[in-house]
């Protein structure tokens, strides 16, 4: 299985880290899992967040593969072989940190870093089976990570326990402090359309954990889901559609790049519209439940034989992808339904309230334990 694409021995004796191709590590190539970056020369310094987890004593031990170029749900890739889902085989790791999830499920290091643009941590946490957290846009450093400009994209950490995504994400991010108490916090549970097994798995585990809850529609979530299309398809053919001209890239991400060339300036203007509108609503909800809760995806993750349609598969982000168009941090806590198969939990909180969403989050895990 094509989880590590490249070996690497840096840093301390601390945590074992691995990160996705699409960050900087000063001396080897970032790739971004596509051919036409095979021959990308070497970084010339690390990323912030490496030279971050460096300073916190980790150790970064590999590269990990993606969907190519981070645009993908998925998680296949024919270049560089698909990253197996070790926990759920057969079934798609998720895209595009499908090798980041897939090597902390298989446990090949304490937690893991990938990007996140329009669900690319969460989805992959989802279908792994692992926590997975976008932080508040701009709160980590994206310095060395590709694209350069975006206004979506976030780092965010892999780890098979909410301990370790805490502490990871106290490496990472220098302002990160204290977790603090969550007593009376109301969740509110925004109403998605899912599989019924996923809804009712994720009604039993908030029921069981006991928090107050309140029905909070969001009723801009398609607007919102379609204008954070619009963007990251501009975004993404502006930082990749070069590459299409070396014949390189593979057919679905050369197809779907081709297609994003053709987001017009209207498009772009009225998906900026969408993004305040949709923030103030979400904004208005987190006033009133400081932490909102709904499914990461709406089904199961797909078979890999299902799932070579890349276009097809997009639909899988349709509960992540508002909140990278209005940057609030959201995170994608593990579960199973009746079939024996994945199922995320996804928290969002208000903007630069990330402590307070892990809090939450292990403040739920911790209850459901017990």
């Amino acid at each position: 299985m094509t989880i590590v694409v490249e070996r690497l021995e840096l840093g301390g004796a601390g945590r074992t880290v691995m990160v996705k191709d699409t960050i900087d590590i000063a001396g080897h190539p970032t790739r971004a899992s596509s051919r036409a970056l095979e021959e990308a020369p070497d970084a010339e310094r690390h990323a912030d967040v490496v030279q971050a987890l460096l300073d916190a004593g980790c150790r970064i031990i590999g590269k990990t593969s993606l969907h190519e170029l981070a645009f993908g749900t998925t998680g296949l890739n024919a270049w560089t072989g698909t990253a197996e889902n070790p926990r759920y085989p057969g079934r798609i790791p998720g895209g595009s940190s499908s090798g980041s999830a897939a090597a902390v499920a298989a446990g090949l290091c304490d937690f893991s870093l990938g990007t996140d643009t329009g669900g690319s941590v969460r989805v992959p946490a989802a279908c792994c089976g692992v926590f997975g957290l976008k932080p508040t846009f701009g709160r980590v450093s994206r310095a060395g990570v590709m694209p350069a400009e975006t206004t979506l994209d976030c780092v965010g950490p892999f780890a098979a326990s909410i301990g370790l995504l805490i502490e990871a994400m106290t490496a990472i991010d220098p302002s990160f402090s204290a977790l603090p108490t969550v007593s009376g916090i109301r969740i509110g549970v925004v109403p998605v359309a899912a599989n019924p097994e996923v809804q009712a798995a994720l009604d039993a585990v908030l029921e069981a954990a006991d928090f107050p809850l309140e029905v909070m529609p969001l009723p801009g979530m398609q607007a919102a889901y379609d204008a954070g299309l619009a963007i990251i398809n501009r975004e993404t053919w502006n930082g990749c559609g070069h590459l299409v001209e070396t014949g390189l890239v593979g057919a679905d991400i050369a197809a779907r790049l081709l297609a994003a060339c053709n987001t017009s300036d209207a498009a772009l203007a009225d998906a900026e519209s969408v993004r305040a509108a949709f923030t103030a609503e979400v904004d208005a909800a987190l006033a009133r439940c400081p932490i909102l809760a709904l499914p990461t995806m709406p089904d199961y993750p797909a078979l890999v034989a299902d799932a070579f349609d890349t276009r097809a598969a997009i639909g899988m982000t349709a509960f992540v992808r508002p909140f990278n168009l209005t940057g609030h941090p959201a995170l994608s806590i593990p579960f199973e339904g009746a079939s024996e198969l994945p199922v995320g939990l996804q928290l969002v909180a208000a903007k630069g309230a990330d402590e307070l969403l892990l809090a939450v989050a292990r403040e739920l895990v911790q209850r459901l334990e017990q």
